[in-house]
């Protein structure tokens, strides 16, 4: 109780003591607010209320039935993360010991990185709970004797909790598919073993199958209003029939790395104007070029809008680049993305400079963030090592997710270490059954009294 005490008043103190906000915050209050008094869940424009799905209703329908209070929600996300905490404990108490679960719930409960985001109006809380949840879930399934034996009906009353944690992380974000993915791999693969391939493959399809029953009703809502298959949201959070700068998103992803350069360029476009100062060396190759790089940007400057004569010209851009570069493009700058977002101090929660090593400029603002650096690191470090001694439970779950969500993250334009944290729990887990010192035992084998 000491732990989840310490943990209530970390998130307690990051609620009462704000950080910066998040436009992603109003776009989730104006939807849930728009759904529930206007019947309608879409957005504003010009005065009429038009539907939208350019965003998944999870969210804005737990604001919408908090009545839109954002200090209630903030009680109630710290709540339901402390809750995460104390799942991902009993499930590594159950794999692993009792130390390792303490170990486990003193680093989740008291992790700067996921209470700061518990204490932000944004998707991130609730989707770090929906793999608790599932790591948990999937562990209780697995730990019944004779799991993938039972009866179809039975089955589908022990999937359940795994497949309600897979069903609220794709209803709050596009990348909790990511989840079903890897649950159902897992599935696969203790099934196999444990049951025959036969047995496993219909223990899958009927998790998946409860785990899709709640996306229905939104999958029919957008067919009928907008004629289109959308299960999920957009990847360029975009309606039907809006036009998305495709050249220039793939121009931005041949030398995008950071976070300077995700607010340096992909924040600013459509409302502010890019100065070819701001980029990186890396963005041109030659002085022909960066003239030409420097001509695109002095036209959007112009007027703000990339229009789609002026998205074709960044389209060939990129082009030109990746044939001239394709390792770069397709290996490089993934890896060094993906890298940033996990190594970067996670600052991005807070009002602090995100180009944190100018220490002349902000030397408080920078200690911060190598403290916080150093933390991240140091955390990562550990959950390596838990990986290499071979001692974290549920590999199969852990490895097939991260890995998935490092590629699709290798994937986007805009840089942000947040992006990383619903992998954040399988970081945890790692450090704690490595610093515990503790050796796993079978996954397979009955719950621990």
């Amino acid at each position: 109780m000491g732990l989840l005490a310490a943990g209530a008043l970390l998130r307690g103190l990051l609620i009462y003591f704000p950080r910066s906000g998040d436009d992603d915050t109003d776009v989730y209050a104006e939807l849930g607010r728009n759904l529930l008094h206007h019947g309608t869940y879409g957005m504003m424009a010009d005065g009429d209320l038009s539907p939208s799905l350019f965003r998944l209703p999870g969210y804005p329908l737990f604001l919408g039935v908090l009545g839109g209070k954002i200090w209630l929600a903030l009680l109630v996300q710290s709540a339901i993360d402390l809750l995460g905490c104390y799942l991902l404990a009993l499930f590594v108490r159950r794999y692993v010991s009792q130390r390792a679960g303490l170990w486990t719930l003193a680093l989740s409960a008291t992790c700067w990185f996921t209470a700061e985001y518990a204490a932000s109006v944004l998707t991130e809380s609730l989707s770090v709970f929906a793999v608790c949840w599932a790591i948990h879930a999937l562990g209780e399934f697995l730990a019944q004797p004779r799991a993938f034996d039972s009866a179809p009906a039975q089955a589908a009353r022990r999937l359940l909790p795994l497949a309600g944690a897979a069903a609220m992380a794709m209803l709050l974000r596009p990348d909790g598919a990511l989840l079903t993915f890897s649950a159902g791999f897992a599935l696969l693969w203790y099934g196999v073993r444990a049951a025959g391939a036969v047995r496993a493959m219909k223990t899958a399809v009927l998790f998946a199958a409860l785990a899709a029953v709640p996306l229905v009703p939104w999958t029919l809502r957008n067919a009928i209003t907008f004629h289109v298959f959308q299960p999920l949201a957009p990847r360029h959070v975009n309606d039907p029939g809006e036009r998305v700068n495709l050249g220039f998103y793939r121009w931005m992803r041949t030398w995008s790395t950071d976070l300077e350069s995700t607010g340096d360029v992909f924040w600013k476009v459509g409302t502010e104007p890019i100065d070819f100062s701001d980029l990186p060396k890396r963005a041109c190759d030659s002085a022909e070029e960066c003239a030409a790089t420097a001509r695109l940007l002095a036209e959007y400057n112009t007027t703000k809008q990339v229009d789609q004569p002026l998205d074709d010209k960044f389209a060939a851009l990129a082009e030109a680049r990746i044939r001239s570069h394709p390792l770069r493009y397709y290996v490089a700058i993934p890896l060094l993305r993906v890298g940033d977002m996990w190594l970067r101090p996670r600052t991005d929660a807070m009002q602090i400079e995100a180009a944190w090593w100018r220490w002349d400029e902000h030397p408080k603002e920078s200690a911060i963030a190598f403290a916080l650096g150093l933390l991240n690191l140091a955390y990562v470090v550990a959950a390596c090592l838990g990986v290499a001694r071979c001692r974290v439970p549920l590999l199969p779950l852990m490895a097939s997710y991260f890995a998935m969500r490092c590629l699709l993250l290798a994937t986007i334009e805009n840089s942000e270490p947040r992006y990383t944290l619903e992998a954040y729990p399988i970081v945890l887990v790692c450090a704690a059954v490595a610093i515990s010192g503790e050796r796993l035992r079978h996954p397979a084998r009955p719950p621990i009294a």
